[in-house]
């Protein structure tokens, strides 16, 4: 196996890794979608990637394989910021991203269901899965456009990539707040609009709403005095009211925790605060390191990195559709980075950002002040913070 090859191998377990997704809105009316990407490792070519407008790529086939089919040939009509690799040279494989329109989603792990068709539709554009997420971000401006592309311009088919399809279904969002689920399955394409804004992986969306049913007795309020027998009994903790509530990190129980918690969590007032509390929502549905053991790591390369016996949440990422910003972070490393896509969109060439997987440590040591300097002490933070969210582009 020659090098790029390895390294697309290594593109390739990206794509089917096991995830969870959130729909968000602030009390501002800012629109946020966020996702945990939950695997074993990845691949060293992963970096958040910017796809400029104007962008040639190809809907089927990739460069590195020979098998490009001219008549897919696209040019991007919008740019898009999002994780993702530029590893098979002819198409930029976006896991998640978003666009300058504020068009928000990602791709998610759909094992056992998910099924494409052999052939495209007639009058339709044959599409690999695995470049869903590019060819909706550089074409589309909304989620209602999605829809009605994927109903009547293009079609999903079983074409292998390295011999492989990615079982796999979608999330996207957008500025109205609508969010869409897309999967594939063998009695053909599904598009579930308004959804509760909340995906995981298996099994399909119909199952995991219907399941929310079990579940009547969760809410965010304490159950109050309970009499059992002659015994009236005073509440001494609290939480009870989510009692019952899943805890463990299968697909279902992650399903009904976020939905549980996008129900009843506080939004936040603005983006900033949006963001920091979408992410520590996300956080409830990470996988820890070691808590959830693999019976085989699956097919590695040379050109994977942070390979361990678990799956674990590698990286959460929170998009903004007004401020175009994609915010990020990694389990090593819990500061928050962004990228604002307004500011890249004279870019003509794409360009890739570190994911910063290194833990870093901000020592305040020397930053003690009296009380009577506070004021003056707060200034200073802030101004620090803002230094902190300057970004450098890998060449």
């Amino acid at each position: 196996m020659d090098s790029n090859e390895s390294r697309a191998r290594a593109l390739l377990g990206d794509l089917s890794a096991g995830c969870s997704a959130v729909a968000w809105e602030t009390a501002d009316g800012g629109h946020l979608w966020g996702r945990n990407f939950d695997f074993n490792r990845i691949a060293a070519d992963s970096k958040v990637t910017f796809v400029p407008r104007g962008q040639v790529f190809y809907a089927c086939g990739t460069e590195l394989e020979g098998n490009l089919e001219p008549s897919t040939r696209c040019t991007a009509a919008y740019a898009a910021v999002g994780i993702g690799s530029l590893v098979l040279r002819s198409t930029p494989a976006l896991y998640e991203g978003l666009n300058e329109k504020g068009l928000m989603g990602g791709q998610l792990y759909y094992r056992t269901f998910a099924h494409f068709a052999p052939e495209a539709r007639p009058g339709t554009l044959p599409l690999e899965p695995p470049f869903l997420v590019t060819w909706c971000l550089a074409t589309c401006a909304s989620v209602e456009e999605v829809a009605r592309a994927l109903e009547e311009r293009v079609s999903l088919v079983a074409i292998p990539m390295l011999g492989t399809v990615p079982p796999i279904h979608w999330m996207f969002s957008d500025r109205t707040g609508e969010s869409i689920v897309v999967e594939s399955d063998r009695d053909g394409l599904h598009i579930y609009r308004n959804t509760v804004g909340v995906m995981t992986n298996s099994p399909g969306y119909p199952w995991h709403r219907t399941n929310l049913l079990n579940y009547p007795q969760l809410r965010s309020l304490d159950y109050g005095e309970l009499a059992w027998g002659g015994e009236r009994l005073e509440p001494c903790f609290s939480g009870s009211g989510a009692a019952g509530l899943p805890g463990d990190w299968s697909s279902p129980s992650r399903f009904v925790r976020l939905a549980f918690l996008r129900e009843h969590a506080v939004k936040g007032g603005d983006e900033a605060e949006g963001v920091s509390l979408l992410f520590r929502l996300l956080h409830s549905a990470a996988f820890p390191l070691g808590a959830v053991e693999l019976t085989g790591p699956g097919e590695i390369t040379p050109h994977d990195r942070g390979v361990v016996p678990y799956d674990y949440t590698v990286y959460s990422s929170v998009l903004c559709a007004e401020s175009m910003r994609f915010y990020w972070l990694t389990y090593r490393n819990s500061r928050v980075r962004y990228v604002e896509l307004s500011r890249l969109l004279k870019g003509d060439r794409p360009l890739q950002f570190a994911l910063g997987e290194e833990p870093e440590f901000c020592d305040v040591t020397g930053e003690g002040v009296l009380h009577s300097n506070r004021a003056h002490h707060e200034k200073m933070q802030k101004l620090r913070c803002m230094k902190c969210l300057r970004m450098r582009a890998v060449p």
